[in-house]
């Protein structure tokens, strides 16, 4: 079984699953083993979407703050990047983005 990462969760659709799944166990109406093959799901299925629907680029520019390797997840903190998307431009202060490797072993 190939394992996804849990990024999505802390987006604000996923806590909105978590917090519909903790209600819904506190309620009774839903045991936590079924909760957790919810959430295992959500990170399928948003990952494949985003993979296969998603056909925007962006580009951008800014100053590396920090980087760092861990267990194949590369997290880089920007400091004021542009970011060129179409025909639009914008700025922020800092953003930090976190990179999965996808090609893991047993991964189609």
């Amino acid at each position: 079984m190939t394992q996804y990462y849990e990024l999505y969760r802390s987006s604000t659709i996923g806590t909105a699953l978590m917090d519909a799944l903790d209600e819904l166990i506190s309620e009774g109406l839903l045991t936590p083993q079924l909760a957790m093959r919810v959430l295992a799901q959500f990170d399928k299925s948003i990952s494949e979407a985003l993979t296969s629907k998603v056909k925007s680029r962006m580009t951008f520019k800014g100053n590396l703050r920090t980087y760092r390797l861990c267990d194949e997840v590369w997290t880089f903190i920007i400091k004021k990047p542009s970011f060129k998307l179409e025909n639009e431009e914008f700025t922020t202060d800092k953003i930090k983005i976190v990179a999965c490797n996808t090609n893991k072993p047993g991964n189609k």
